[in-house]
C-alpha cells in the first residue's frame, strides 16, 4: 500500500512533530530533572547548616520525599522549580547556606522571627527572580550585602532587627522597584541616603532604632505613595523638610527619640489627612500644637512627649478615633482656670485608652465631664501640673482605669468613696497634694491595687483596716501625714507587700505588731518619725529581703534582738533616737551589703565591735550613747578599759575551754552508746544470704517488681550516674521514680553517698522527696544502689523549654509554658536555693543546676532534684570560704560558674550563677550550649546585649504569641517591662565576679513582685 499524499508543508509538520516527540522531550525531561535536583540538593545543603530546629519542621526535607511537598516550600506547577521558601518563626537556628543561591527561581525566601546568625551570604544576589526577600527578627551579623541591588526586582527587602552594622549600600538606588524597606533595629551608620526619594513605589520605609545621623533628606517627600515612615530612635537632627508634610498618603509618622527641632506647620492637620500615628516624642519641638491638629480625624495615636511645646492645648473634639494621647513633659498650658476646658472636648474619644498629661503647666480644676470619657481608659496621668480643688466624684464613671496618677499637683478637700468602684486599678498616685481628713475605708475594695501613693499630704485620723483587703499591694506609701492611732496588726502583716512600707513622719502610736514578721519579701520598711514605742519584735528577722530598714526618731526600748542576724540583706540601718539599750550585736559585722548603719542617741553600752561596718568610720553612727566605748578615737566615743577588756577576754577564753571538754565528753558518752547498740544489733540480728538485702524497706526484687524488671519502655532518662525508670509500687499504687547508679562510672558510689547525705535533714516543698533508698546486692550478687524519688508527672523543665521532635510537633501542638508558669517555676526554683543556701544549719551547695534537674508535679510546681554533685559546707567565721563535705567541684558546661573551671571551692554565688543562666534560657528558649555561643560569647552576653532595644527578638516565640493575645494597652506594656526585669535578674546572677552576683533572696523577692505585676496586669497561669 502506497503511502498518502502529503504537501511539502504537511511532511514538513510531521517531521517536526516527530523530532519533538521522538528526540526533544526526554532531552527535556533529563534537563528538567537535574534543574529539580538542584534546587533539592540547595534545600538540603539549606538544612545541613540548621543546628537547631525544636519543633522537627524539617524532617520531612529527605531524599525519599518529593521537595516540592517539603514543609514551606513551594513550586511551580510547569517546571516543578522552587519558587517560594517561607520557614518563618519556627526558632530555627544556624546559618544561611550560600547554596541558597542556587534556587534560581526563587521569588519569594520568609525566614523572618528565628535565630539565624553569621552573615547574609552574598549568593543570596544570584536570586535574580527574587521579589520577597524577609530576613528580620534574627541575630544575622557583618554588613548588608551590596549586590543584593542585583535582586532588581525586589518589592520587600526586610532586614529588620538583626545586628547589621555599617552604611545602608549606595547600590540600593538601583532597587526602584521596592515597595517595603525595612532596616530598622540594627546598628546601621552614616546617614539617610538621598536615593531612597528615586524609590517612586515605596510605601514603607522602616529605619528606627539604628545609629543613623544627619539631616532627614528632602528627596523623601517626593514619595507620594508613602504610607509609613518610622524614622524613630536614631541621631537625626535639623528641621523636618516641609514637603514631607505634603505625603498626603501618610498613615504613621514616626520620628521619636532623635534630635529634631523646629515647629509644626499651622495646616498639619490638613496636610496629613489619613495619619492614624504621629509620633514626634523625645525631641526639641518649639512653638505650639498646631489648631489645625483638630481636623485629622483618623487619628489615633498622638505622641509629643519630652519636647518644649507650649500655649495653650487645641480642642480636639473631632478626633473620635483617637486611642492614645501623650503630651507629658512639655510646656503645655498656662496655669489658668481655662486649661482644663480641654479635657471635655475628649469626650467624644469613644476608644481613648491612654492619656498622658504629665509634667505641663496645665492649670483650672478637674471639670466634671471626666466621668464621660469612654469606659475604655485604662491610664490617667495628670501628675505634675497646677491642678487644683478636688477629684470629682464622676470619676467614678471610670471603671476600667488601671492607672490613676494625680501627683504633684494642689488638689485639696477629701477623697471621694467613689474611688473604691475603680475595682480594675492597679496604680494610684495621690502624693504631693493637700488632701486631708482621713483615708476612704472604700479603698479596700481596690483588690487589684499593687501601688498605693498617698504621701505628703494632710490626712488625717486611724490608718483603715480594709487596707488589708488590698492583697496585690507591693508598694504603699502613706508617708508625712497627720495620721495617729496604732498600727493595724492586720494592715501591717500584708505579705504582698514586697518593695515598700512607708509610714514615717506621722504621729502613729503604740507598739510595732508582732505580725510586722510576715513581710519577709518586703525590700524597704521605713517607720521612722512617729511615736511608736516597745521593744523592736523579735518577728522582724523574718524579713529576710530587707534591704533598707529606718526606725529612727522613735521611743523603741530594749536590746536588739538577736532574730535580726537574718537580715543579711540589709545595707541601710536608722535606729538612731530611741532608747534601745544593752550592747551592739556582733552580727552586724557580717553584713556584706550594710552601707550605713545609724544607732547614734541611744542607751548602748559595752564595746563597739571592730570589724565589718564597724571599720568604716565615715559609715557607722554611734555618737550620743555615753555608756558606749570604742577602740578607734574616731568615733568620739570612751576609750574601753584594757584592764577590764583583758580580764572579759580572759573569761571568754575560760569558757571556751569548759564548753569544749563538756561537748568532748557529750561526744564521748554518746560513741560509746553507739559502739554498744553496733554489738548488740549484731548479736541479735539473724545472719542472712538473702540476694535482695537492702539496708531499708524497698528490697531489690521489690523494684525490680515495681520496673518491669527495668524495662526501657519505663526508662524515664539518663543521668550523669545512672539511668532513671518509672515505677508502680504493688502494695499500694504508688507511682515512683527509681535512680539506679551505674557503680561502674567514677563517682558514682560517691555521688549516692553525697545525695544521701545532702538530703537527710532537708525538707522542702520545693525540693525533690527521697522516698527511700536501696543499697544492697542485685540478682547475680553484684553491688546494687538506688534512690527512690516522688515521681513527677510533667517530667522536667528541659522537657517543656527543649521538646523533642515528634509528629505532634511538626503539627504545632508543643508543650507551651505560659509566661505566669515560667515565672512560678523560677520562683520555686529560687525558694528551694534559698533555703538550701540560708536557712539550713550546714548550708547545701546543689552544684549541678540545670533544666534537666527541675522536675515539675501535676500542678507544674518546680521540684529541685539530683543532689548527686552537692557539697555540704562548714561555715568558718573569720573566712568568707567553706570547706567541703567532698573536694571538686563539677557541674554542666554552660550552667558551672566561670570560677569552678580555676578552683575547687563551691559557693552559694556558683549556683546562683547557675540560676541566672537557667533563667535566662527559661525566657529565651535558648540553652547555653548552642553552637551560636563560642569562646567569649555566651548566654549571659547575648541577653545582656540585647537589652532593652532587642528583648523581644530574643524571647522565646511561644511567650511572644502569648503576649500578642494578651495585647492591649497595660498588658502587653507589662508584659514587656517584666520581660526586661526577669532578664536582667538573670543578667545580674551570672555576672563573672562572683561577689557581684545577686543573692538568691533578693532574686526570690523580685521575682514576686514580677509575677503580682503581671496578675494586676490580667496575665494567668
Amino acid at each position: 500500500m502506497k503511502p498518502p499524499n502529503l504537501s511539502f508543508l504537511e511532511f514538513s509538520s510531521s517531521c517536526r512533530l516527530f523530532f519533538t516527540c521522538v528526540v526533544l522531550l526526554p532531552c527535556i525531561s533529563q534537563v528538567l530533572s537535574a534543574n529539580n535536583m538542584t534546587d533539592k540538593l540547595a534545600l538540603l545543603a539549606f538544612k545541613a547548616a540548621i543546628t537547631m530546629d525544636p519543633f522537627g519542621v524539617l524532617n520531612s526535607w529527605n531524599h525519599t520525599t518529593d521537595h516540592c511537598r517539603w514543609h514551606g516550600v513551594m513550586c511551580d506547577r510547569l517546571h516543578r522549580r522552587v519558587t517560594e521558601l517561607d520557614l518563618q518563626a519556627l526558632k530555627l537556628s544556624g546559618s544561611i547556606s550560600p547554596h541558597i543561591g542556587n534556587l534560581s527561581f526563587l521569588r519569594v525566601l520568609i525566614l523572618f522571627n528565628n535565630s539565624f546568625h553569621h552573615e547574609i551570604p552574598q549568593q543570596v544576589s544570584h536570586l535574580h527572580s527574587l521579589h520577597v526577600l524577609r530576613l528580620s527578627f534574627n541575630t544575622l551579623e557583618g554588613e548588608i550585602p551590596r549586590n543584593l541591588s542585583s535582586c532588581a526586582h525586589l518589592t520587600w527587602l526586610g532586614l529588620a532587627d538583626n545586628q547589621l552594622v555599617g552604611e545602608i549600600p549606595i547600590e540600593f538606588g538601583s532597587l526602584v522597584k521596592l515597595q517595603i524597606l525595612a532596616l530598622g533595629m540594627n546598628h546601621l551608620t552614616g546617614s539617610i541616603p538621598l536615593f531612597i526619594g528615586n524609590m517612586s513605589l515605596l510605601e514603607g520605609l522602616g529605619l528606627s532604632l539604628n545609629e543613623l545621623g544627619g539631616k532627614i533628606p528632602q528627596a523623601l517627600g517626593k514619595l507620594t505613595k508613602l504610607k509609613g515612615l518610622q524614622l524613630d530612635s536614631n541621631w537625626l537632627s535639623g528641621t523636618i523638610p516641609p514637603p514631607i508634610f505634603n505625603l498626603s498618603s501618610i498613615k504613621e509618622f514616626d520620628i521619636s527619640n532623635n534630635e529634631i527641632r523646629g515647629n509644626l506647620p499651622t495646616n498639619i492637620g490638613f496636610a496629613l489627612p489619613n495619619i492614624e500615628i504621629f509620633s514626634i516624642g523625645f525631641n526639641q519641638f518649639t512653638g505650639v500644637i498646631p489648631w489645625s491638629m483638630s481636623n485629622a480625624t483618623t487619628l489615633r495615636w498622638l505622641q509629643v512627649k519630652v519636647n518644649k511645646f507650649s500655649g495653650k492645648m487645641p480642642p480636639l473634639d473631632r478626633l473620635n478615633m483617637l486611642k492614645i494621647l501623650i503630651i507629658g513633659n512639655n510646656y503645655l498650658g498656662s496655669g489658668g482656670y481655662n486649661d482644663s476646658s480641654f479635657f471635655c472636648s475628649l469626650t467624644n474619644a469613644t476608644s481613648l485608652v491612654v492619656l498622658l498629661m504629665q509634667n505641663n503647666n496645665f492649670g483650672g480644676t478637674l471639670p466634671e465631664c471626666i466621668g464621660n470619657f469612654s469606659n475604655t481608659l485604662l491610664a490617667l496621668w495628670l501628675g505634675g501640673n497646677l491642678l487644683f480643688g478636688t477629684i470629682p466624684k464622676t470619676v467614678g464613671n471610670l471603671i476600667n482605669l488601671q492607672r490613676l496618677v494625680l501627683d504633684r499637683n494642689r488638689f485639696s478637700g477629701t477623697l471621694p468613696s467613689v474611688l473604691g468602684n475603680l475595682s480594675n486599678l492597679v496604680e494610684m498616685k495621690l502624693s504631693y497634694n493637700k488632701f486631708f481628713r482621713a483615708i476612704p475605708s472604700s479603698l479596700g475594695n481596690l483588690v487589684r491595687l499593687a501601688r498605693l501613693y498617698l504621701d505628703h499630704n494632710n490626712f488625717h485620723g486611724y490608718i483603715p483596716s480594709r487596707l488589708s483587703e488590698c492583697r496585690n499591694l507591693v508598694e504603699l506609701d502613706l508617708s508625712s501625714n497627720n495620721l495617729n492611732g496604732t498600727i493595724p496588726p492586720e494592715f501591717i502583716g500584708l505579705s504582698s507587700l514586697s518593695i515598700l512600707l512607708n509610714l514615717s513622719r506621722n504621729h502613729l502610736t503604740g507598739v510595732l505588731p508582732e505580725e510586722v514578721g510576715k513581710l519577709n519579701l518586703l525590700a524597704r520598711l521605713d517607720v521612722s518619725r512617729n511615736m511608736l514605742d516597745g521593744d523592736i519584735p523579735a518577728s522582724l528577722g523574718n524579713c529576710v529581703g530587707l534591704e533598707v530598714l529606718k526606725m529612727q526618731e522613735n521611743s523603741f526600748r530594749g536590746a536588739i534582738p538577736s532574730s535580726m542576724s537574718m537580715l543579711r540583706n540589709l545595707n541601710e540601718i536608722d535606729l538612731s533616737h530611741n532608747n534601745l539599750s544593752g550592747r551592739i550585736p556582733e552580727f552586724f559585722e557580717a553584713f556584706h551589703f550594710l552601707e550605713n548603719l545609724n544607732l547614734s542617741y541611744n542607751n548602748f553600752e559595752g564595746t563597739l565591735p571592730t570589724k565589718g561596718i564597724f571599720n568604716n568610720v565615715s559609715a557607722t553612727f554611734v555618737t550620743g550613747n555615753d555608756k558606749l566605748c570604742a577602740r578607734l578615737p574616731e568615733f568620739r566615743l570612751s576609750k574601753c578599759n584594757s584592764r577590764n577588756s583583758g580580764r572579759k577576754l580572759l573569761l571568754k577564753w575560760k569558757l571556751t575551754i569548759l564548753i569544749f571538754f563538756v561537748i568532748l565528753g557529750i561526744a564521748l558518752f554518746l560513741a560509746l552508746m553507739y559502739f554498744g547498740w553496733l554489738k548488740k544489733k549484731k548479736r541479735t540480728e539473724p545472719a542472712s544470704n538473702s540476694k535482695d538485702d537492702s539496708s531499708l524497706s524497698l528490697s531489690y526484687r521489690t523494684l525490680i517488681k515495681a520496673t518491669d524488671r527495668f524495662s526501657s519502655s519505663n526508662l524515664i532518662g539518663v543521668g550523669g550516674f545512672g539511668s532513671v525508670y518509672k515505677g508502680v509500687l504493688d502494695e499500694n499504687g504508688i507511682i515512683i521514680a527509681v535512680k539506679v547508679l551505674n557503680l561502674m562510672l567514677h563517682g558514682a558510689a560517691k555521688g549516692f553517698i553525697t545525695e544521701c547525705e545532702a538530703l537527710r535533714n532537708i525538707r522542702h516543698r520545693n525540693l525533690l522527696k527521697v522516698l527511700t533508698v536501696c543499697s544492697g546486692t542485685d540478682n547475680s550478687g553484684n553491688e546494687f544502689k538506688a534512690l527512690v524519688y516522688e515521681f513527677m508527672v510533667n517530667g522536667s523543665l528541659k522537657d517543656w523549654l527543649h521538646p523533642s521532635p515528634s509528629p505532634a510537633n511538626v503539627d504545632g501542638n508543643v508543650q507551651k509554658l505560659s509566661l505566669i508558669k515560667r515565672i512560678n517555676i523560677s520562683i520555686d526554683v529560687a525558694s528551694a536555693l534559698d533555703y538550701l543556701h540560708n536557712n539550713l544549719q550546714s548550708p547545701v551547695i546543689h552544684c549541678d543546676l540545670k533544666p534537666s534537674n527541675i522536675l515539675l508535679d501535676a500542678e507544674m510546681v518546680g521540684h529541685v532534684g539530683d543532689f548527686g554533685l552537692a557539697k555540704i559546707m562548714i561555715e568558718s567565721p573569720n573566712d568568707t570560704k567553706a570547706s567541703m563535705s567532698s573536694a571538686g567541684v563539677r557541674g554542666t558546661i554552660g550552667y558551672a560558674a566561670p570560677e569552678y573551671g580555676m578552683e575547687s571551692m563551691a559557693s552559694r554565688e556558683g549556683d546562683v550563677y547557675s540560676y541566672g543562666i537557667l533563667l535566662l534560657e527559661m525566657f529565651t528558649g535558648v540553652s547555653p550550649t548552642n553552637e551560636m555561643f563560642r569562646e567569649n560569647f555566651n548566654l549571659h552576653k547575648f541577653v545582656k546585649e540585647a537589652l532593652p532595644e532587642q528583648l523581644l527578638e530574643i524571647t522565646d516565640p511561644l511567650l511572644l504569641q502569648e503576649m500578642e493575645s494578651h495585647k492591649g494597652i497595660g498588658r502587653g506594656d507589662a508584659a514587656r517591662d517584666c520581660l526586661e526585669m526577669v532578664y536582667r535578674i538573670g543578667v545580674a546572677c551570672s555576672v563573672q565576679a562572683r561577689r557581684e552576683r545577686m543573692k538568691i533572696t533578693k532574686v526570690e523577692a523580685q521575682l514576686r513582685f514580677i509575677r503580682d505585676k503581671l496578675h494586676a496586669a490580667g496575665f494567668q497561669g
